[in-house]
């Protein structure tokens, strides 16, 4: 949608000279004299303002529309500065000692810590003991997950905001891609495609939309970058349509036009997997080489946030907006150097061990979802879509939720949704081309309902980035959307096929998602 651009150009009213003027009186003088009446009094004159040519120039400059900065030329070396320049200046290191006691310090969810033994001893000493084992599980990731976003913010710091968005993206995903590579060795592939729907999910609703809630108590309103933002949405639509297309194949096909749908199916899924994957990889080269400021806080078309305006009592609260045209010709504060907590090389040796801790505790969490949910009180589908994600995203949740109270909605943004288009742009279609290389036929034909429910998500959250900005109130019903959701899939016990094909599970069975 094109802006309207509305000038107004300065009004200059010159004075005219009447040829019967006093002597002495030019035609530059800014006098107007009035004729005599009354008796011979005279009116009063009145000084009308010039302007010299200069002077006019000077404003219809300065009011005129300010054209954009041509965007420079692609270069390695001016993208390579781009994406390792943090945005701050970074102070000095702190030495080991002092780096550990940070990273123990960290945060009191590090309280949780000691349920990592708990559930490592009954995953050894009692394997029936499912319950127990996810519940210790689930605690156990929670702390991790706090001490990988430390990590992850620390790591942050010594490069640039668009780089940074990807590695929280990335590292948030490695929780989701390792356990889709166990559970479909295992041929659970209903736990594969439930927590990768589940994820998007959380990202979209639940982790977005906290972000926009607790920055919105902090401000009145944030501004992020809109192009990003129609680009992502632009993403999301497709990856929705990818997983659309497949049940509506299906749902078209009849055994006269089509009598093996089934390898029709699972052919299609496997071309739409590689080509998902080529536009996940030109999304990388636009992202990170060719159109890195897009993805930057200072952008040029990032809107100001601004705050609450602080009132006695009795006055009313007004907020007042300031764009990035406003700011042009204010002094800028001196930058402050960022005290980094931990070094370089125990931000890197935390995010590994740390990774490595979280891989072996949801492993367990796996593969205690069968045992827990024979019970009948608790469906598959609801571990898999609402709570292994929220236990997955747990580091992309802390720390899209921390920058978004800072002012970076566009790194929180880059966080979420980027790790929304993640999923589904890559997880998913990866997931399916290794269980094509693995002889696993797993398709691209998830449950209906899931679908549906991922269509709303993106059309909700398509709806509430389309101004570039945001504020609480959007973030809450976006957290409501993703409880509602909930709601639903507690009660959803699944179908293992579309049901508007009971004979498609007879004839071909290696499409049943588990």
């Amino acid at each position: 949608m094109g802006t309207l651009f509305f000038c107004t150009w300065p009004l200059v009213i010159t004075p005219h000279c009447s040829t019967a003027s006093h002597e002495g009186s030019t035609s530059n003088q800014p006098l107007v004299q009035g004729a005599q009446m009354n008796g011979g009094s005279d009116i009063p004159m009145t000084r009308v303002r010039t302007e010299e040519p200069s002077t006019i120039r000077s404003r219809r400059t300065l009011t005129a529309p300010a054209e954009e900065e041509p965007r420079r030329s692609f270069s390695l070396a001016r993208t390579a500065t781009v994406l390792f320049t943090p945005m701050k200046p970074v102070g000095k290191a702190p030495g080991v000692l002092k780096s550990i006691r940070s990273i123990l310090t960290a945060s009191w969810l590090n309280l949780l810590l000691v349920f990592i033994p708990i559930s490592w001893a009954f995953n050894f000493a009692d394997k029936e003991q499912h319950t127990l084992i996810f519940v210790f599980s689930f605690l156990a990731i929670i702390p991790l997950a706090k001490l990988l976003a430390f990590a992850t913010d620390e790591l942050s710091l010594r490069v640039g905001q668009t780089l940074a968005g990807l590695l929280n993206a990335t590292l948030g995903n490695a929780v989701e891609l390792i356990v889709a590579i166990l559970a479909l060795t295992k041929c659970q592939l209903t736990v594969v495609q439930s927590s990768l729907i589940g994820s998007i999910l959380s990202n979209l609703l639940l982790v977005l939309g906290m972000c926009f809630f607790a920055g919105g108590i902090k401000f009145s309103e944030q501004g992020f970058g809109a192009s990003a933002t129609q680009l992502n949405s632009s993403l999301l639509t497709i990856s929705v349509i990818a997983v659309l297309l497949p049940a509506a194949f299906r749902f078209t096909v009849t055994a006269q036009s089509d009598p093996d749908p089934g390898q029709d199916i699972l052919k299609l899924s496997r071309g739409t997997a590689i080509i998902m994957l080529f536009i996940y990889a030109s999304y990388l080269v636009f992202q990170l080489f060719s159109h890195t400021e897009l993805y930057d806080d200072q952008s040029h078309d990032v809107i100001k946030s601004t705050k609450y305006k602080k009132h006695k009592k009795g006055e009313e609260q007004v907020d007042t907006p300031t764009t990035a045209t406003d700011l042009e010709n204010s002094e800028e504060p001196k930058e402050e150097e960022e005290e980094p907590q931990l070094s370089l090389y125990m931000t890197i040796g935390l995010l590994v061990v740390v990774t490595v801790f979280v891989a072996i505790t949801a492993e367990w969490l796996v593969d205690s979802i069968d045992g827990l949910t024979d019970t009948g009180h608790i469906s598959k589908e609801f571990v898999g879509v609402i709570l292994l994600p929220i236990v997955g995203n747990a580091a992309e949740h802390v720390t899209a939720v921390s920058v978004s109270v800072k002012d970076k909605l566009t790194l929180s943004l880059g966080v979420a949704v980027g790790s929304s288009i993640q999923i589904a742009l890559f997880v998913i279609p990866f997931i399916v081309t290794l269980a094509w290389w693995l002889g696993k036929p797993l398709t691209m034909l998830f449950d209906p309902y899931e679908s549906i429910a991922v269509f709303l998500a993106v059309l909700t959250v398509n709806y509430a980035t389309q101004d570039g900005k945001s504020n609480w109130l959007e973030g809450m019903i976006l957290m409501c959307l993703y409880l509602i959701l909930a709601v639903t899939f507690w009660y959803y016990r699944g179908a293992r096929a579309p049901p508007f094909v009971p004979q498609y599970l007879e004839r071909e069975p290696f499409l049943v998602l588990d």
